[in-house]
């Protein structure tokens, strides 16, 4: 058992190191986008399905209260929480539409909507980034290798290069992390 423990960390390990040295410049440019509508009066909307749906929250909760160190409370909305919302807007427009209407209810040009997808192929998170996009958000997109349909409709980019769930979730906490100190680094320091 502690020989399969040990292999968990070192492939949990290689796959953090393949995203960083991959994804270093996509992740410069994701957090170059946030400041930006941060510095303009913008925000943050984030969602996913299960575990990215969770992610979705963590991110928005470090985004209004703080990463390490204080700041002003930033706008970040994670469209996974309301469960009124999310339930009524399943029964009436179908799952699929649970982003894409909250996207619209909420966003404005300048804001900048995370989609969260293991695979890039969730349907709902497809339709979020493609409502952002017609409504002239900038688009983020965290995925599994390849991006699948989400790759089309990112302006950036992150696919962690693996196929398997957990470690591309856990590569992904590790991005996520990385955006918000960059971010607050750069709203603390503006003032």
């Amino acid at each position: 058992m502690t020989d399969e423990i040990r292999q968990r960390f070192d492939e949990a390990a290689r796959t953090i190191q393949a995203a960083g040295q991959a994804l270093a410049g996509p992740i410069a440019r994701a957090a170059e986008l946030l400041v930006e509508s941060y510095r303009s009066g913008g925000g943050v909307l984030l969602f996913g399905n299960g575990g990215s749906a969770a992610d979705a929250q963590h991110v928005a909760g470090d985004l209004v209260g703080r990463f390490l160190r204080e700041r002003r409370g930033l706008r970040a909305i994670a469209l996974t929480a309301d469960a009124s919302v999310m339930t009524s807007l399943a029964n009436d427009y179908g799952y699929e539409a649970v982003f894409a209407r909250q996207v619209e209810a909420h966003g404005r040009p300048g804001d900048v909507a995370i989609g969260i997808s293991t695979s890039g192929n969730s349907p709902n998170v497809v339709e979020g980034l493609r409502k952002a996009r017609q409504l002239g958000l900038a688009t983020i997109a965290l995925t599994g290798a390849g991006g699948g349909a989400c790759a089309e409709l990112a302006d950036v980019l992150l696919a962690v290069p693996d196929k398997h769930t957990p470690r591309i979730q856990q590569a992904q906490q590790v991005i996520y992390h990385v955006l918000c100190e960059l971010v607050e680094r750069a709203v603390a320091d503006a003032g």
